[in-house]
């Protein structure tokens, strides 16, 4: 039997002026990790405004929307905005029954 591929280590990465990426797998395995690194990169972000992109989410649960959530009442907290913008269906669906959908949806 062959062993499964390897899941690409999910991280957050800075790819502009106050534009992120989530990689991988946004789940309860890595979501504390995955909340701390946001925490960490947004605050030492002087813009007003931040972006993260998630079209590199691989696979997602409800942990995962938590982060984001978390993320963005961290932001509103800090008087700034924070946007989504790539969201996998998969997640959408994880908000949508959670009817958190709308905090999902970039402007």
């Amino acid at each position: 039997m062959s062993k499964p591929a390897p899941r690409p280590e999910a991280g957050l990465e800075q790819v502009g002026a106050a534009r992120y990426r989530i990689r991988g797998e946004l789940s309860f395995a890595v979501a504390a990790r995955l909340y701390g690194e946001g925490r960490r990169a947004f605050s030492g972000d002087t813009a007003p405004g931040l972006e993260v992109d998630c079209s590199g989410v691989t696979s997602a649960d409800s942990a995962g929307l938590a982060v984001l959530l978390e993320w963005l009442a961290w932001a509103a907290a800090a008087g700034r905005t924070l946007k989504f913008v790539g969201v996998p269906e998969n997640l959408r669906a994880i908000a949508r029954i959670s009817e958190v959908e709308s905090l999902l949806e970039p402007g």
